[in-house]
């Protein structure tokens, strides 16, 4: 009992866990994490693809790129404030989320690409707004597990925890 309450107040030891893998809730909480990034990122690319006319494909790699740079900048900004300088910030935000925002784009984009007139919706209309929350939950759905593989074995989130 001991070690459980060294567990929660010592921040080394904080991305390990009991009983042989990472906890559901740390890898759901990294997955949200990435996805808000994410989320905010698409959107971004999106309206600023529509608004300068640029056809589907610079508008998806806008959205990806923003995705990517939105995804890192979330995680810098909590070690940031968790007083770790920035070169080692970027890359523990680098080697936390690449592999996690990779999977959520390839998720979230794959859904958008496929569903029927979705990439030619437009942001006024409901198509638009309901694939892609509907791609954004499929993301999170698949890359929840990816963080929770990647945690269990000390990777991804789990190096972040280390500075919380």
């Amino acid at each position: 009992m001991d070690h459980a309450h060294e567990h929660h107040h010592s921040g080394e030891h904080h991305e390990h866990t009991h009983g042989g893998g990472a906890g559901w809730a740390m890898a759901a909480g990294a997955t949200l994490h990435c996805l808000t990034g994410c989320a905010i990122g698409e959107v971004l690319g999106m309206v600023i693809g529509t608004a300068l006319g640029w056809g589907n494909a610079a508008t998806m790699i806008t959205a990806i790129v923003l995705a990517f740079f939105f995804g890192y900048a979330l995680t810098l900004r909590g070690l940031l404030a968790a007083g770790v300088a920035l070169r080692p910030a970027v890359r523990v935000a680098l080697a936390a989320d690449t592999l996690s925002i990779a999977v959520m784009e390839l998720i979230d984009n794959s859904v958008i690409a496929f569903w029927p007139g979705a990439m030619d919706a437009h942001l006024s209309e409901p198509l638009f707004w309901i694939v892609l929350a509907i791609s954004l939950a499929a993301a999170f759905v698949i890359t929840t597990p990816v963080n929770k593989w990647m945690i269990g074995r000390g990777k991804g989130h789990a190096v972040v925890h280390q500075y919380h």
